[in-house]
């Protein structure tokens, strides 16, 4: 384990931000292609799936391979998940759509889970509840892409950015209460 430095903070919460809001950001980037049957479908998705990755580059350092590892996957299968949703939406497909709904979140109880468990600064209620927020928003996001409801679409988009910088903050700054130079 690594112990951080004042200097570090900043690094730190920038590292989050960036790390979240490439999250959000390449997920639009995938809805908006997916509906609109962009040509770009493959780059977009293979670059939304490297954001797992860099989550794990970030976490190795604090927490060690193996959790990074499991962090990784666990955000793998949430994009996964995700992806396949938005695709039933698209699809019409309810029964599809409601069964990945429960995987999705039951994805979201484990993630919120699993970082309560590594981090004693973050709570498995207030990253529980985080994680549905994001996932109501992103599907509500996809839903008014689907319906063509573009400034609803580019609203909800907002929240969901703001939401994803509160993420980044929680975060970082447990990292930080966890990891401070001088314990």
């Amino acid at each position: 384990m690594r112990k951080l430095c004042a200097e570090n903070r900043q690094e730190i919460v920038n590292k989050m931000r960036k790390l979240w809001s490439q999250h959000v950001y390449w997920t639009r980037f995938f809805i908006i292609s997916t509906v609109e049957e962009l040509k770009d479908l493959k780059y977009v998705t293979d670059r939304l799936l490297e954001n797992p990755g860099d989550f794990g580059k970030a976490l190795k350092a604090f927490y060690g391979a193996r959790k990074a590892e499991k962090f990784k996957q666990l955000l793998t299968d949430h994009l996964k998940i995700g992806g396949g949703l938005v695709n039933a939406d698209k699809d019409m497909n309810t029964a599809k759509a409601d069964e990945l709904r429960k995987e999705w979140y039951a994805n979201a109880d484990d993630i919120a889970e699993f970082l309560a468990e590594i981090n004693p600064n973050w709570n498995e209620l207030k990253w529980r509840n985080m994680m549905y927020s994001h996932l109501s928003m992103t599907e509500k996001e996809a839903g008014l892409r689907l319906k063509k409801e573009y400034p609803k679409d580019i609203e909800i988009f907002g929240s969901i950015e703001n939401e994803a910088l509160e993420m980044a903050d929680y975060m970082a700054n447990g990292i930080i209460r966890q990891f401070l130079c001088g314990r």
